[in-house]
């Protein structure tokens, strides 16, 4: 019976998390193909015919990363009764991920930006926006509080949510060079301390003058 191809001999989303795990330890361009191969137990051809090329599986890897790994953080996000109390959550289960002693330490999204000079354009860009999407769901999530009324009116939602991102990436960095659970968890605590400094009420801007 012609047209049939031989059937692969490994699970694809196993083989994935694996090559996963190993560019979140070494980055893209620490990861050799034989790094890869051997956690993936697969060989080379294998890994080409399956994800085109050390790029691609890279993408696919990070992007993994995203959907699994990120999903408590972007549920609770979504879920927290308000928007401190939600991101006071996301800083929570980030820093309990960060510091998992049986995962690779900090974040594989962020820690990706270390190695930019390695990726080409498209790769670039696709690592990035996955960034700006935390952003994104800070700033999302904040603007629904000021509709809901626990965020006061006027609050800049667009840089309380940099303020915030930034700060997650500056743990994860942290995380990476060996900084304990219960210290970042006091970074967290002094940046939710802040949440009632930035989301102070601004009055309006006075009105320009009219020219005589």
């Amino acid at each position: 019976m012609a047209g049939r191809g031989r059937p692969r001999a490994f699970d694809r989303t196993t083989a994935l998390r694996r090559a996963m795990a190993v560019f979140w330890t070494r980055g893209y361009a620490g990861a050799s193909m034989t790094d890869l191969t051997g956690a993936m137990g697969i060989n080379s051809p294998s890994l080409y015919a399956a994800f085109g090329s050390k790029e691609q599986l890279f993408r696919e890897a990070v992007t993994y990363y995203d959907e699994v790994e990120s999903a408590a953080a972007a549920e609770a996000l979504h879920a927290g009764p308000t928007a401190r109390d939600a991101i006071a959550e996301v800083f929570r289960i980030n820093v309990e991920a960060y510091t998992d002693p049986d995962k690779p330490r900090g974040c594989m999204i962020v820690l990706a930006a270390t190695a930019e000079a390695d990726y080409s354009e498209g790769l670039r860009s696709h690592v990035a926006e996955l960034r700006r999407s935390t952003e994104r769901g800070f700033r999302e999530r904040i603007e629904r509080g000021i509709n809901d009324g626990d965020v006061p009116a006027g609050t800049d939602a667009a840089a309380l949510a940099a303020f915030y991102h930034t700060v997650l990436q500056g743990m994860s960095l942290e995380a990476r060079d060996g900084a304990s659970r219960a210290a970042l968890a006091a970074v967290a605590e002094s940046a939710l301390a802040a949440w009632d400094v930035l989301t102070v009420r601004r009055p309006a801007a006075p009105a320009a003058a009219t020219p005589q």
